[in-house]
């Protein structure tokens, strides 16, 4: 599993976001792999040591829209 270190004044979704491009379920699932790491509050220390989850293709999704004007 990836692992990464927290920069100064970093949330966990930053890191998330800067490391694995994206925060969607990923959040989540680093909380599940990081016993206590809620516990240190919503801004991480400097160097805090983070296993992320394994990255996994972004799921994309379409919508089908409706014109109502022409």
């Amino acid at each position: 599993m990836p692992e990464a270190r927290a920069h100064q004044g970093e949330t966990l979704d930053q890191l998330c976001h800067r490391v694995l491009g994206r925060t969607a379920g990923v959040t989540e699932q680093t909380l599940q792999l990081n016993p206590g790491l809620a516990d240190l509050g919503p801004v991480l220390p400097h160097g805090t040591r983070v296993v992320l989850p394994e990255e996994q293709a972004a799921e994309t999704s379409t919508v089908d829209t409706i014109q109502l004007w022409s």
